[in-house]
C-alpha cells in the first residue's frame, strides 16, 4: 500500500478504537521506561481527536515539558506546563505561545504517528515536519501506538527518520 492509502486506512482505523483505555496503558508503559525516568526535558504532542493522548504525563512535576509549534515549514520546541495558554494551529492542534528553545536541550521527544513499521520508521501526516525536526536531533525518540498500528514496512524514503523505540499496548 502506498503512503497516502496507509494514511487513510490508519486514520479510519484509529477512529474505530477506544483510544482512552489504550492511551492509559501506553502512559503507564512510558512512565516506567528508563528513558523516560532519566529524562528531564521532554517534548510530547497535543493530540488530535482520535490520537493517542499522553497529556496525563504533564502532571509529573519532576520533568520539564515542551510542545511543538509549527513555524513556516519547521517545528519549534516550546516550553509548556498545565494551564499555559495554547492557540489553534492551521492543522487544528493546540500549540504553545511560549518562546522556543533549542531542540537539542531536549532529552526525549515523543513523536506522533499514524503507524510505524518493524524497522521503527513512522508514518506521519505527510508534510515532513517531524522528519526535518528529528534530522539533527541528539536525544531519544519514542512513538506510542496500539499494536495494530505496527506494519511490516511503510516503504521509507531518504527523508524518513526512524524512531529509537516504539511502545505498544
Amino acid at each position: 500500500m502506498d503512503k497516502n492509502n496507509l494514511r487513510k486506512y490508519f486514520k479510519d482505523l484509529r477512529k474505530e478504537l477506544s483510544t482512552q483505555k489504550i492511551s492509559q496503558n501506553l502512559v503507564n508503559k512510558l512512565i516506567n521506561l528508563k528513558e523516560y525516568q532519566t529524562s528531564k526535558n521532554i517534548m510530547l504532542f497535543y493530540p488530535l481527536d482520535s490520537e493517542i493522548n499522553l497529556l496525563e504525563i504533564l502532571s509529573d512535576t519532576s520533568k520539564n515539558f515542551y510542545l511543538p509549534r509549527i513555524e513556516g515549514d519547521e517545528i519549534v520546541c516550546c516550553p509548556y506546563k498545565i494551564g499555559d495558554e495554547l492557540q489553534s494551529s492551521k492543522f487544528k492542534t493546540k500549540e504553545p505561545i511560549t518562546n522556543p528553545v533549542d531542540k537539542n536541550s531536549l532529552d526525549l521527544v515523543i513523536v506522533p504517528a499514524l503507524c510505524c513499521d518493524k524497522n521503527n520508521y513512522r508514518l506521519g501526516y505527510g508534510k515532513g515536519y517531524y522528519d526535518r525536526f528529528l534530522k539533527d536531533f541528539n536525544g531519544y525518540t519514542i512513538t506510542c501506538l496500539p499494536k495494530e498500528f505496527i506494519i511490516n514496512t511503510i516503504n521509507p524514503d531518504q527523508y524518513d527518520i526512524p524512531i529509537k523505540l516504539i511502545i505498544t499496548d
